[in-house]
């Protein structure tokens, strides 16, 4: 197989072989002759979650909108299909999904895999939004799991170990409204006397930080239309003056890029996402890393790391902080706790970002931080492990779909097994 990097140009995949099937049945056929294999989506994992010795198979073919059941608002489509391009389509049809991710670009069937989410004291993560999965077995055979079954808690953040997800079955929501504010240098003793108040003051609310003072740099406040507890003001908010123009979360690159701001409204699609569709982000020029945090530690959490604010700023582009609802998902690092989760988008500095992040990391253990599956981490396993009270069931759940362990991997072997 040629060299194949993921999104960043951070990982070259091991595989021997890059499969790219055009339909459920291929899919099948593929999955059942090869002895190793993982789905591959839109290649936004930083690690290996998503690598194999043997086959990989990209879904990018299989991405289209199956149907849509407008009297039980649910949707299903195929699991390569885009979260962007499936908005438009919902949108058009009068419907909406409850939350998106800062990027429209990712797959649906990768991005529930590990449990990706957006922002809001109400919002789950995108998987909790699935209400039945099919997914091809690792003898080609098709699996459906719905919300009668119980496996599907355990299912849904399946970490690419139980199969390859041919199709998903989302719930939905009418169409909604949005306008988007941007505010900048939140102060940190505004932000330590009113952390909750603030976190909840709109449908999704975000943090970004540069760690080079105790302030926020900015907070982007999305508001959606006909809700009563946020006026969407064009003044001060909690210190924070309102930007004059289109800002970017990373000082000094263009605002142009993102969603519309400055209290425009527009479709929920153009303004949960943080940056539009129609631009393409760059590869190659970033690492990212996030812990979720109980969200009633979230502020001592931040305060702890602020003390090593000197070391994390030069290695930084920007670091985010939001809110996720708690879940009943296995392993989902949001399961049985509201959390806030607190993001890092690196500068592409591989060696020293690798010898922070278990400092990061021994700052956030009293707070039984929990990482993102799918970006780089150095927690030890069994100190992952030990955050997942139903590893064991987890277990068990791969050992009956799986018994071969055709899907599993390097990642799956040291974290999970």
């Amino acid at each position: 197989m040629a060299e194949e990097r993921n999104w960043a140009g951070n990982y070259t995949y091991g595989a021997a072989e890059l499969l790219v099937p055009e339909s459920v049945e291929e899919a099948r056929d593929m999955v059942a002759r090869s002895p190793r294999v993982k789905a591959l989506g839109s290649r936004h994992s930083f690690n290996g979650i998503a690598d194999t010795a043997g086959s990989l198979i990209s879904m990018e073919k299989l991405n289209r909108l199956v149907s849509l059941d407008a009297e039980r608002r649910t949707v299903t489509v195929e699991g390569g299909i885009r979260y962007g391009d499936l908005a438009r389509q919902l949108d058009a049809a009068g419907f909406a999904l409850h939350n998106l991710a800062s990027l429209p670009h990712i797959s649906v069937a990768g991005a529930v895999a590990t449990a990706t989410h957006g922002s809001g004291v109400r919002h789950g993560n995108l998987a909790t939004a699935v209400r039945g999965l099919e997914l091809i077995a690792a003898d080609g055979s098709l699996r459906r799991l719905t919300r009668e079954d119980a496996e599907l808690e355990g299912a849904v953040v399946g970490l690419g170990g139980l199969g390859v997800v041919a199709r998903l079955t989302l719930d939905v929501v009418p169409a909604f409204e949005m306008s988007q504010r941007v505010y900048e240098d939140l102060p940190a003793e505004r932000l330590e006397a009113a952390f909750d108040e603030i976190l909840s003051a709109a449908y999704s609310v975000s943090l970004f930080t540069d760690w080079t003072s105790s302030a926020i740099n900015q907070v982007w406040i999305k508001h959606r239309v006909g809700d009563s507890e946020t006026l969407d003001p064009a003044e001060p908010f909690h210190g924070a003056a309102p930007a004059g123009g289109p800002r970017h979360p990373v000082p000094g690159h263009s605002g142009e890029v993102c969603s519309g701001q400055l209290g425009a409204v527009g479709p929920w699609h153009e303004r949960l996402p943080h940056f539009r569709m129609d631009f393409t982000p760059s590869a190659g020029e970033e690492l990212q890393t996030e812990y979720f945090v109980p969200r009633e530690r979230a502020l001592e959490a931040l305060q702890a790391l602020g003390r090593l604010r000197e070391r994390i700023a030069p290695l930084l582009f920007i670091s985010e902080v939001r809110t996720i609802a708690a879940d009943r998902l296995w392993m989902s690092p949001c399961h049985g706790r509201d959390s806030v989760g607190i993001h890092f988008t690196w500068k592409p500095l591989g060696e020293p970002v690798a010898r922070l992040l278990p400092e990061l990391e021994a700052a956030l253990r009293p707070f039984g931080a929990r990482p993102h599956w799918a970006k780089l981490f150095a927690m030890p396993p069994a100190e992952v492990r030990e955050q997942y009270e139903r590893l064991p069931d987890f277990q068990r759940l791969l050992l009956r779909q799986d018994p071969e362990r055709k899907f599993r991997n390097e990642l799956l072997e040291r974290y999970v097994y």
